[in-house]
């Protein structure tokens, strides 16, 4: 491709060993790297606005074109500890779940669990930009990415995502991967993928220019988050899409 490749990216910490690598390859000059919050990015690419993006898996059924590209993604094999629904009260008492903004996946995949491992009916909110002031009593909040790892010093309880998942399902969570919506070629494809992994050889430099106070940043990279875009993790995939359809298919006939 002769113009430059529009490449959307989460501002998350646990996108920095994927931008490590990108940041100190030649591909630098031929992308426009635009940072944003999940929720964000993933507008950009439905809107033709990037070619690529680092977005939830979530919007996938809504691409009319999607390829996913590299074999690196945002995922946990057990407890992400950046997504969570965080309560001052434990699940049995909760009634009401305010849902963040930032991400529908990881809204999406609280719905799901909440039906389907917990069991537990509540009324789901949107939230807004402070809902975290509003995490009290029995209404407990889904909260993602940084501000997760901060509410963790903040909640008595903490429902992991991650490890919800995994104990239901026995299968590792995709929350976000790089999808494009039109084919890059395969020399992009391969340049990216290297530059993407180049990062994962390289955390003690990554986590060395973090200042995090909330959360152990080289437990987070090695234990917490698991970058590899696998097989497992491909057919955890696979089946997160198909609850969701299902839930929306489930939902419009009901209208």
């Amino acid at each position: 491709m002769d113009k430059r490749i529009r490449v959307g990216v989460v501002s998350y910490l646990n996108t920095r060993p994927l931008l490590y690598g990108i940041r100190r390859s030649g591909l630098m000059d031929k992308i426009d790297l635009v940072e944003g919050y999940p929720a964000h990015i993933a507008g950009m690419l439905l809107n033709d606005e990037i070619d690529v993006g680092l977005v939830p898996v979530a919007i996938i059924p809504q691409l009319k074109e999607s390829y996913i590209v590299t074999d690196h993604c945002i995922g946990a094999d057990a407890e992400v500890a950046s997504v969570a629904i965080f309560s001052e009260v434990p699940m049995e008492q909760i009634t009401t779940v305010l849902l963040d903004y930032q991400s529908r996946t990881s809204v999406n995949l609280a719905k799901v669990l909440l039906k389907e491992y917990w069991k537990k009916e509540v009324v789901f909110e949107d939230a807004g930009e402070d809902f975290r002031s509003h995490i009290k009593g029995t209404a407990a909040g889904v909260v993602i990415g940084d501000r997760a790892l901060e509410q963790r010093t903040q909640s008595a309880y903490i429902y992991d995502l991650g490890l919800a998942w995994k104990k239901y399902t026995g299968l590792p969570f995709v929350f976000a991967a790089w999808v494009s919506n039109k084919p890059l070629g395969e020399d992009f494809e391969d340049a990216f993928n290297r530059a993407n992994g180049y990062g994962l050889h390289h955390i003690d430099e990554v986590v060395a220019d973090i200042d995090c106070n909330w959360y152990d940043m080289k437990t987070y990279y090695t234990k917490n988050i698991s970058y590899r875009l696998d097989a497992e993790k491909r057919k955890g995939l696979a089946l997160f899409l198909e609850k969701i359809q299902q839930s929306a298919s489930i939902s419009s006939s009901q209208v």
